[in-house]
């Protein structure tokens, strides 16, 4: 079915190349075999599969291709028992043979499958759209690990050695350090004495004056830590003491060979009699595998390009526990806050394992949000659509059916988290009986729930007003049912996909009827009430339930609310506003300056960003909180529009809608290689774009302008809102 898929997408654009002529192709001049030779080869996903254990034993294979390729015709995998069988191409385990095909992901090894503890080393050649043979690639060495619940194998992890940045000496014996980011980290420091004594550190995430902040507020991190030092010893490391609340029972522990680790940036030292230098001292950073060189954002906006190095560092930061975590306060993954953090992980790396292994832990030890249990299907749906991959979706299929919560609905079609049972709950994976499922919208909620001095009296959910039908819950629940049904075609499950498909059609048609004011031309919040908030507009626009004719009167009411929601429902207050073509709203949104903005977690001296918006909107808040980081994907996702259109990226979609930005570039990781893109608008207002689409992939780019269009010199109709192009480099030129 997937490969049906592929095959109808392929036909679909050349049909549209054939019927515009418009000129895309890239031509490559190719000197020999060398020049296509595959690179950037993965194991499961996994790009150093050698430091690692397999999990699978029938793995799938990966590789790019080079710019010099438009599009394989042929590949060739070997796979051997040894070093020097696969030197001699000598494919004992596993020799595909020369297989026509352009697939270059999802290989899977044919046979009984692989041995546990055994290392295995594999290769492959390519043949290019000139039946033009390659030289094999550089080999890859991976072990077979021994699999247990789970199918996802675990990336590895990266400690960087990080020197400071600022080294100040403040009296005789003591000196403040700045590392320049925060970082999940400890700290090793050289110090040489001639008696036993005791120097006293300070770390910390915030400084007040200049000075550590030795009383922050919430869970911004700091600690004093004592350390013995003797004439017998000249290297240290600093004893973190853990914290109590994120290494209990639910936490994600950390692996045993790594110390305590805490977020920090900040240092301060006292006590020292010794001579001390800025290179004595290094911190200790952990990440989960990561590549900085995978993606890219600039524009001619300041601001802008701030926001997304704060969204993508953090991203970066937050990995250093193998699975998506809540920030340093609980360490517990929370599917909403993992699904954001998916999101922008995919446009920042070309990372999947760490989505993967999260998406299993949560069909083991679900959370207690509604809403939560809703975006299960989108991790999946996300998953799907990155890799291509399809066993997730086959292993978990029918466990997933619950987690649409489509056994609470009611005749209509809408659900009621009301009617969930202790038996249901149970079908979702809660083990304790006593477990309910709340809704829950926004976070933090008003201030009557909290206690918390809030800065206002409505928390983050805009005045929600709370039913049993819940408009957000309906949204989300009817994007479940659109995957599900997607889901079911790709395993062939006929009768079930037009079960969904008439399920979606439903709650559509329900939504509507029952859940819009005519009148004001809004989504109200729910049944039996009239009262409407930014939440539930911008969700029923964000899952496309807006009818055409409704979108301006939905859109125009969003943007009376403002920020009127969380971090977390930023992300889809900005897929709403982008999906009803208001990209000069959302730049606005993304670079305010107010305090609910990300350029306020830049202002009060945050590296990553925020739980929320500013302390005094979520008073017990941390400052490492990946769910805050929504522009990291929403930059490259929607405001250039680069988004898989078929699973796997075999075609891209390409929509830019970039506001008033002048110039931008942009480079996006993919499973084929990076898509790089470039904007300018040039003085006399033609807007000219340059795409490089990755070998083995085809892209749509889509504009809507009644102007002249150039792609690649050569004038097209002015209709065409799908712009077919070619792997290799694409120049378009509108001529407002």
């Amino acid at each position: 079915m997937q490969q049906q898929r592929f095959q109808n997408s392929m036909l679909y654009v050349l049909l549209i190349s054939t019927v515009f002529i418009v000129g895309c192709k890239s031509y490559h001049h190719i000197e020999n075999d060398t020049d296509i030779t595959p690179l950037g080869l993965s194991v499961e996903y996994i790009r150093q599969p050698q430091e690692v254990l397999i999990i699978d034993d029938k793995p799938e294979f990966a590789w790019e291709l080079p710019s010099t390729i438009v599009e394989q015709s042929a590949f060739q995998v070997l796979v051997s028992s040894s070093k020097i069988a696969v030197e001699n191409n000598n494919g004992d385990v596993w020799d595909s043979g020369k297989i026509a095909s352009n697939q270059s992901i999802d290989i899977e090894i044919k046979g009984t499958g692989l041995d546990v503890g055994q290392t295995y080393f594999w290769k492959v050649k390519v043949w290019d759209e000139k039946n033009t043979e390659s030289l094999y690639s550089e080999f890859q060495s991976f072990k077979i690990g021994v699999r247990k619940d789970i199918i996802t194998s675990a990336n590895s992890f990266k400690i960087e050695h990080i020197k400071p940045v600022v080294f100040k000496q403040i009296t005789d014996s003591s000196y403040f350090i700045d590392f320049g980011k925060a970082v999940f980290s400890t700290l090793e420091f050289n110090y040489k004495t001639t008696i036993q004594d005791t120097l006293v550190f300070f770390i910390g995430e915030q400084l007040v004056d200049q000075k550590i902040n030795r009383k922050p507020k919430g869970t911004i991190r700091y600690q004093e830590i004592k350390v013995p030092v003797n004439p017998e010893q000249s290297s240290y490391t600093l004893a973190i003491k853990p914290d109590k609340r994120n290494t209990k029972p639910g936490a994600i522990q950390l692996p045993d060979a790594f110390p305590v680790l805490m977020p920090f940036r900040y240092v301060e030292v006292e006590n020292l009699k010794g001579a001390i230098q800025s290179q004595d001292f290094t911190q200790l950073a952990y990440f989960g595998y990561w590549e900085d060189n995978m993606s890219h954002f600039e524009s001619s906006n300041s601001v802008l390009n701030e926001v997304w190095n704060l969204c993508k560092y953090t991203i970066k930061a937050t990995t250093f526990t193998g699975l998506y975590v809540d920030g340093d306060r609980e360490r517990i993954p929370y599917e909403a806050d993992a699904y954001l953090n998916q999101l922008s992980h995919y446009t920042t790396d070309r990372e999947y394992a760490i989505a993967r292994q999260t998406i299993e832990h949560f069909m083991e030890q679900p959370t207690w949000p509604t809403e939560w249990q809703l975006h299960v299907a989108l991790m999946f749906y996300a998953d799907y659509m990155y890799t291509g991959n399809t066993e997730l979706i086959e292993k978990y299929y029918d466990e997933l059916k619950f987690k649409t919560l489509m056994e609470l609905r009611r005749e209509d079609g809408l659900i009621s988290s009301s009617k969930a049972t202790p038996e249901f709950m149970e079908k979702l994976g809660f083990k304790d009986p006593k477990v309910k499922m709340k809704d829950i919208v926004d976070w933090p909620p008003a201030q009557r729930d909290t206690g918390w001095k809030l800065a206002t009296k409505e928390g983050e959910r805009d005045g929600f007003v709370f039913k049993p039908i819940n408009t957000v819950i309906n949204s989300l629940y009817y994007k479940n049912l659109v995957i599900m049904a997607e889901f079911a075609e790709v395993l062939n499950k006929a009768d079930e996909k037009v079960t969904f498909e008439k399920l979606a059609l439903k709650v559509k048609e329900t939504i509507n009827s029952k859940l819009f004011d005519t009148k004001l031309g809004v989504y109200v919040d729910g049944e039996g009430t009239d009262h409407a908030s930014l939440h539930s507009n911008m969700m029923a626009l964000a899952f496309n339930l807006v009818p055409e004719n409704h979108i301006e009167s939905v859109v125009a009411f969003i943007k009376t609310r403002g920020m009127a929601c969380s971090v977390y429902g930023a992300q889809y207050l900005l897929e709403a506003l982008y999906n009803a073509n208001e990209s000069e709203y959302a730049l606005t949104l993304m670079t305010a300056k107010h305090d609910r903005s990300w350029y306020n977690m830049i202002k009060i001296g945050s590296t990553m960003t925020l739980e929320a918006w500013d302390m005094k909107y979520k008073p017990n808040a941390d400052w490492n909180h990946a769910w805050g980081a929504a522009p990291a994907n929403i930059i490259p996702r929607y405001l250039w529009g680069i988004q898989p259109k078929t699973p796997g990226y075999s075609l891209a979609s390409i929509k830019p809608q970039l506001g008033g930005l002048k110039t931008s570039s942009v480079v996006v990781p993919t499973l084929r290689g990076q898509i790089k893109a470039s904007y300018t608008l040039q003085e006399n207002k033609i807007e000219k774009y340059v795409i490089e689409v990755p070998a083995n992939m085809k892209a749509e780019f889509e504009v809507k302008t009644s102007s002249k269009i150039k792609v690649n010199n050569k004038i097209i109709l002015n209709s065409i809102s799908h712009i077919p192009l070619e792997s290799g480099s694409n120049i378009i030129e509108i001529f407002n």
